[in-house]
């Protein structure tokens, strides 16, 4: 994969999701017309407390599913009734950008989210007030990456879409344009 290679996702975007957004929500300066900045994953272990390898095992899955290093989070501070000490790893997470962003949000909304089991579209309810979406996956094993096989304990997480939109409704506009399926919207994609 070369350096310049870009998806169809970022080239649709820049030709017609850009121009559209900009005609719908009446901006009058392409510098409002909300993007996508990053998409954050997230995993918590909670039973990464009393396993170790727990935390290993997901850094790898992740790293897997989205092309790049993921790295392990660590409690910030100790709580006793949950067998916590500050500093434990207990969770893992990546952060993309640019052409890993708009790969994996294609494989995300082409391949992963049809193999949900009863899919019926993703819930707009994930929307933090500030142009931001979170959605929650069950199973990791909804990615064609991961080995059915090798997996020892199914773990859900969370993948965060983050925008420069001010509301929730130009954000929820940008994701719809994008081809995120929501429920009851007819995607364009």
């Amino acid at each position: 994969m070369s350096a310049n290679y870009t998806t169809t996702i970022a080239l649709k975007y820049k030709d017609v999701i850009a121009p559209k957004l900009k005609t719908d929500l009446a901006y009058e300066n392409v510098m409002q017309i909300p993007k996508l900045t990053k998409i954050v994953l997230n995993q918590g272990l909670g039973a990464a407390v009393s396993d170790k390898k727990i935390v290993d095992q997901a850094v790898i899955e992740m790293t897997t599913i989205t092309g790049q290093k993921a790295v392990a989070t660590k409690s910030k501070k100790a709580i006793s009734n949950f067998k916590l000490r500050e500093n434990m790893p207990i969770g893992c997470r990546v952060t993309l950008r640019g052409t890993k962003m708009y790969e994996f949000l294609d494989r995300l909304i082409n391949i992963s989210l049809p193999r949900v089991r009863d899919f019926q579209g993703i819930n707009d309810k994930g929307f933090d007030g500030r142009g931001n979406y979170t959605l929650g996956i069950k199973e990791q094993i909804i990615f064609p990456e991961i080995d059915i096989d090798k997996i020892t304990k199914l773990q859900g997480m969370d993948i965060t879409f983050v925008t420069t939109a001010k509301t929730d409704k130009e954000a929820y506009a940008l994701l719809k344009e994008l081809g995120l399926p929501f429920k009851g919207a007819k995607n364009n994609a």
